[in-house]
């Protein structure tokens, strides 16, 4: 038995990092195992000002830093490794990687999401040529160049803001006829000297040759097109993408009860429909998919796990 975790988590978020902080301090053998970056999501995050107790000039990857220090603080393990295969309904679970095999008596899923993708002609030959996911790995990159965010909720706003430190000019293309964010995120935008806000259109095609630089628009309602094109010195403009999110759940999906977004359902305790496995995070079916958020899942889900082995 002493080749056997307590407890393995698989993904390595606010939701994991922190289900790992209950579950090592609680003396549970335990196992984060994390496929690209331990943190997760969150290091694509500029600032963090609503988490409580965020130091000031909080940023996703130094509040992500501090989480993970904590985990190894108390014993946990974090190592990276790609979760091919798992094995759920025994006592026993086990956990197979590209890398190893692993064997556990809990899982606690916190696979979080991925960025959706605008889905037209294109969008792939021009990613990293003038079109990203991630403002705070490439918004440096459009420096007093023309950069718009194709997205109207509240990560697209955010980012927006995060842009605008750069950008010579950020325009928002949102769909909605008003932006889905917290009213304060939204008054800071339109505070900003800098952004431009279009409602009710979508981007219906990418223009350009080596890079991207130019985007044509549809406005919902009246179906007129606009185009804009990048200034003759720029001859690139960034498209920053934030249309939603996709649940990376597809590894549970003949295991685990969905939602029919793909979310993993769970009662209150975290606990799924197989006994011993948790999910908690942006991948769980909830209302409300924030840093604080994430860690409460996790801390309820540790504190379960211990409750579960004994």
């Amino acid at each position: 038995m002493n080749n056997i975790y307590d407890v393995i988590i698989i993904g390595s978020g606010p939701g994991g990092l922190s289900a790992g902080i209950y579950s090592s301090r609680s003396k549970l053998k335990t196992l984060i195992i994390e496929k690209n970056f331990f943190g997760g999501q969150i290091l694509n995050t500029g600032a963090i000002e609503n988490y409580p107790g965020a130091l000031e000039d909080e940023t996703g990857a130094s509040l992500a830093k501090r989480m993970i220090k904590q985990c190894e603080k108390f014993g946990a393990k974090l190592i990276k490794d790609e979760v091919l295969e798992i094995e759920l309904k025994q006592d026993i679970k086990t956990i197979k990687c590209r890398n190893n095999i692993y064997k556990t008596k809990a899982v606690i899923v916190a696979t979080g999401c991925k960025h959706k993708n605008l889905d037209i002609d294109r969008e792939d030959e021009f990613l990293g040529r003038g079109i990203s996911y991630c403002a705070i790995c490439d918004g440096h990159l459009f420096e007093d160049l023309q950069v718009f965010v194709a997205g109207g909720g509240e990560s697209a706003v955010k980012e927006s803001l995060y842009l605008a430190k750069f950008a010579k000019k950020v325009t928002i293309l949102s769909k909605y006829d008003e932006l889905k964010c917290s009213r304060y995120i939204e008054q800071k935008c339109r505070y900003t000297e800098n952004i431009e806000i279009i409602n009710n259109v979508k981007i219906i095609e990418l223009l350009g040759q080596d890079v991207l630089n130019g985007i044509k628009v549809k406005n919902l309602k009246t179906n007129k097109e606009i185009t804009f094109i990048a200034d003759e010195e720029d001859e690139i403009i960034g498209l920053f993408v934030f249309v939603g999110l996709k649940a990376q759940t597809d590894l549970f999906k003949e295991l685990l009860n969905l939602d029919e977004k793909g979310y993993i359902k769970t009662d209150k305790n975290m606990m799924t429909n197989i006994d011993g496995v948790y999910a908690v995070g942006d991948c769980r079916s909830k209302e409300l998919r924030q840093v604080i958020t994430a860690s409460n899942d996790g801390a309820i889900a540790a504190i379960n796990v211990e409750k579960y082995i004994n």
